[in-house]
């Protein structure tokens, strides 16, 4: 086949699969797991349901694909955010705050236990808690954080730690949490009030 025609293919192919990740994730938002079929995302999406067999075979692997999506713009989210910081204190609390509040806007339920039994769930959270380790191993170097514990170990910290911003009441609760956090990975404590690490200016605020 020529290749305009393959690529005018892919691209409708594309489009098609992101219409039916974006459709079934709004269903299951509406309407819950459970009344969600592959025939009313076909209808919603426009398409047959035989099309939409060839693409998944059920309601479970569409909703684990739009989690894999969802994961890897989250992750592309930090890589941004850690890359407009300037210096390893304000890297560092970029992106805890930032997954901080991820967590907090996509809080557990049935949804949340299907998806994260897939291995695309292992496979982020082994790529984050070596991301955070890159972050804390350089702030160690810097002077800025702990040298007491070891990188990897406070990389785990930290995830176990902010996890628990799914069950806050509000995005101040969570700027709490981060900067409870961060105080714990200080290599002494601050003065009183300080919220800053290392030095640096902090970007985590109460407010």
């Amino acid at each position: 086949m020529p290749k305009l025609w393959n690529e005018t293919i892919e691209a409708h192919r594309r489009a098609v699969r992101e219409a039916t990740l974006d459709t079934t994730a709004a269903l299951v938002a509406a309407h819950g797991l459970r009344s969600v079929t592959m025939s009313r995302i076909a209808e919603e999406t426009g398409i047959g349901r035989a099309t939409l067999y060839k693409y998944f075979p059920d309601v479970e692997a569409i909703l684990t694909a739009w989690h894999e999506r969802q994961v890897a713009g989250h992750l592309a989210r930090l890589s941004e955010l850690r890359d407009r910081a300037d210096g390893a204190g304000a890297r560092l609390e970029a992106v805890l705050e930032a997954y901080a509040l991820i967590q907090y806007e996509h809080p557990g339920g049935e949804v949340a236990a299907l998806l994260h039994r897939g291995e695309h769930v292992a496979r982020a959270q082994r790529h984050l808690r070596d991301f955070l380790q890159d972050l804390l191993a350089e702030g160690v170097q810097a002077g800025q954080l702990r040298d007491d514990v070891a990188p990897e170990e406070l990389a785990g910290y930290c995830m176990h730690a902010l996890a628990a911003a799914g069950g806050l009441p509000s995005t101040d609760a969570v700027r709490r949490l981060v900067m409870v956090t961060v105080s714990g990975l200080r290599p002494a404590p601050a003065g009183r009030g300080a919220s800053r690490l290392g030095g640096q200016p902090s970007v985590v605020s109460s407010s």
